[in-house]
């Protein structure tokens, strides 16, 4: 009882984090399974391996030489490549399982280094004695975080509010890194609860960004873009108005399956050609915002060509118009109202030279 007491006290909050992790999970009714289910093993790892290191280091402070210790170890220093791989695999899902070898690796030699000694050394009085390869359970899964960090700085919309959750999960990741050599064994004890707590503000980062996100097309939907209108306008420098062109007909004649993949071909066509400062919003059915910060007209100006070179290149054609603030800082209203303009202008020219009615379009 007193260990289960003393377990308790170390690891109480690594417990309620674990329980809301798990009850969010059951409870996000449009959570994709297959990652819920993934994470439902995290977590179940993750508790498995506080116990680990608890028993670990409660007979290490008790004075128990214990000759199961360096198979803890290996555990506890295999944990860490594996767990990462796991949120690696679960969070991008284009991932096979193939990147599981270096972990795989990891874990075979931390096995090997029971009875060799390559990574540590258990001595009859019960210290430790670091070998050759001592940094490899650490240098594995900082490579592990790196690419974690990197694929999730690809999913965003580049915009700051979208790095928030990434600049604390490489934070928490970077912090199984360096920590280690700074409060050695001891970090050991505090690992759990770091990739659990990362774990669960990452999806709720993720859950509260899902309200912000066309589910079509992924980008920034339309009730983003009216909260970003709102936040400090004067420093949005341009507007750039984009309306699909033939969507009813495609629709019509195709089926709502090739609209919405019209829709989404094109919604990625902007995206790629937006940079830093430009973000991109659905508003409506076929209509689409960019919203730029910081920019020149001659910034807008190439953001206008990059979409039209980037839509040219598919089936799909669509119409665009733009107003930047220029030197009389023009309101967001008179830009959205002047890029509109500009917009329903070139659909009209569009329509009229293909010969179509343009209000049965």
């Amino acid at each position: 009882m007193l260990m289960l007491r003393d377990y308790l006290v170390q690891n109480w909050a690594l417990i309620l984090v674990s329980l809301a992790f798990l009850i969010s999970l059951r409870t996000t009714a449009f959570l994709d399974k297959s990652f819920a289910r993934r994470m439902f093993l995290l977590i179940f790892e993750v508790l498995i391996l506080s116990i680990i290191v608890f028993i670990e280091f409660e007979q290490k402070d008790l004075g128990i030489i214990w000759k199961g210790r360096p198979y803890l170890i290996f555990i506890r220093y295999s944990a860490g490549s594996l767990l990462e791989a796991q949120v690696l695999y679960s969070l991008v899902k284009k991932y096979p399982r193939i990147i599981f070898i270096p972990a795989i690796i990891t874990a075979v030699i931390c096995f090997i280094s029971i009875y060799t000694g390559i990574i540590t050394r258990v001595l009859p009085d019960g210290s430790i004695q670091n070998g050759p390869l001592r940094l490899l359970p650490f240098i594995v899964p900082g490579i592990y975080g790196c690419f974690i960090v990197y694929f999730l700085y690809k999913r965003t919309n580049k915009q700051i509010n979208d790095l928030f959750p990434v600049a604390f999960f490489s934070l928490a990741l970077g912090s199984m890194v360096i920590l280690p050599f700074f409060i050695r064994q001891a970090y050991s004890q505090i690992f759990c609860k770091t990739i659990s707590i990362a774990l669960f503000a990452y999806y709720l980062f993720s859950i509260q960004n899902l309200t912000r996100i066309d589910s079509l097309t992924g980008v920034l939907n339309r009730q983003a873009c009216y909260a970003e209108l709102e936040t400090d306008p004067e420093g949005i420098t341009a507007l750039v108005s984009i309306d699909m062109n033939g969507l009813k007909e495609i629709n019509d004649t195709h089926g709502h399956a090739a609209g919405d993949e019209a829709l989404t071909t094109l919604a990625l066509c902007f995206t790629q050609a937006a940079k830093a400062h430009q973000s991109v919003y659905r508003i409506g059915g076929d209509e689409f915002l960019v919203i730029c910060r910081q920019g020149s007209p001659e910034e807008v100006l190439q953001l206008v060509e990059r979409i039209r070179k980037n839509v040219a290149a598919t089936k799909y054609s669509c119409s665009i118009g733009y107003s930047c603030a220029g030197e009389s800082r023009k309101s967001v209203s008179e830009m959205m109202k002047e890029s509109d303009e500009m917009m329903y202008a070139e659909k009209a020219r569009h329509y009229q030279e293909i010969g179509v009615d343009r209000r049965r379009n």
